[in-house]
């Protein structure tokens, strides 16, 4: 089969490699029909995640559908057609009990880390995928669910919605600043409607971005390339600031942001990804009240939101702004690493 292989900091290659096997009797084997690339793709192309190692298939996304199921696999069939979660739950562990799928103690992978497609064992910008822990780490996808909406559900919905809002704390009233309004900040400003907040502000240095954010729900959107811009949010409350703010992109600035922006008594929900240290000036936090919260999302509300995207309530496809057919893999990879030109969200790419 053809997938696409890492073979080191900013090289990778849309090449011929073995077709996946049933290794263990709780894996399947799907076929994938479409796929997606994340910025943590990036990350790891540009040498961030040291764990992810020459020939690796990359991703961690996709739809697809089951050609070969193992003998202790009780509630899937081949020709099922299913979501594949970023992160494997093998569903008998501690932490899988508390739902917090993204440290699963099993021994796929590494224990203690849920997500392992495209890190520590094969992911799914490939024809093919081995999927561990089948019945805990696949959702089936309802009739009338498109494959560019389901393909959201692998990540970034319930990343936005677990990290940010629920995270966040987000409750009915409440003012939110959502810093960086890429597909991740959408995915939050999209669900922070689904808690009560009252109004949601989107932060950007593009405005493009931030016209688009109004159309995923935001109320408000500023641009942060402006001098003022923190008293500008501001103003917009009651001149103490929001309630939660949810940093978004993963670099020092834009979670220093987010403490400027937030209250006291309020929360900052960081999300991004970070690849350098933050300082975290606890000299004139600690006054303040604030909760910082963090974390790996765990897809524990998957089932949830796939209901919703399915009862058309969360418009999943929106985040669907480029399509590529598998052959076309390299070119989604530079689209989507030049967002910022291409206005790329989230590109499609499919069989």
């Amino acid at each position: 089969m053809k997938a696409l292989v890492y073979h080191g900091p900013g090289q990778k290659a849309w090449e011929d490699v073995p077709d996946p096997t049933i290794q263990a009797p709780t894996d399947v084997i799907v076929r994938m029909d479409t796929t997606t690339i994340c910025g943590t793709d990036l990350h790891i192309l540009k040498g961030d995640v040291p764990a992810v190692t020459d020939g690796r298939i990359l991703g961690h996304e996709g739809v697809g559908t089951i050609t070969e199921v193992g003998d202790a696999v009780s509630t899937l069939a081949v020709g099922d057609r299913v979501i594949i979660s970023c992160i494997s739950a093998c569903g008998a562990c501690s932490y899988c009990h508390q739902g917090l799928y993204a440290h699963c103690l099993a021994d796929e992978g590494a224990s203690g880390i849920g997500w392992i497609f495209g890190h520590l064992i094969d992911g799914t910008q490939a024809e093919y995928v081995r999927v561990p822990f089948a019945d805990n780490s696949v959702y089936k996808v309802p009739d009338g669910v498109s494959d560019e909406a389901a393909v959201m559900l692998s990540d970034i919905l319930p990343t936005g919605f677990e990290i940010g809002v629920r995270y966040g704390r987000v409750k009915p009233g409440d003012v939110v600043a959502v810093v960086g309004a890429g597909p991740v900040g959408l995915a939050a400003i999209m669900t922070a409607g689904l808690y009560g907040a009252a109004r949601i502000i989107a932060i950007d240095l593009d405005d493009n971005r931030l016209e688009l954010a109004r159309t995923f729900g935001a109320s408000d959107g500023v641009n942060s390339g402006k001098p003022d811009f923190v008293d500008t949010v501001k103003a917009m409350t009651d001149g103490l600031g929001v309630d939660v703010a949810i940093e978004a992109v993963g670099i020092p600035a834009t979670f220093e942001t987010c403490l400027k922006l937030v209250r006291p008594g309020g929360t900052v929900a960081n999300v991004g990804v970070h690849g350098k240290a933050v300082e975290l000036p606890l000299q004139d936090l600690w006054i303040q009240d604030i909760a910082i919260t963090m974390g790996l999302v765990s897809t524990s509300t998957t089932s949830m939101l796939l209901k919703l995207v399915a009862q058309h309530k969360l418009e999943a496809e929106k985040f669907a702004t480029h399509h590529f057919t598998f052959d076309q893999v390299l070119d989604a990879y530079d689209t989507f690493g030049r967002a910022a030109e291409t206005k790329a969200l989230k590109v499609v790419i499919s069989r």
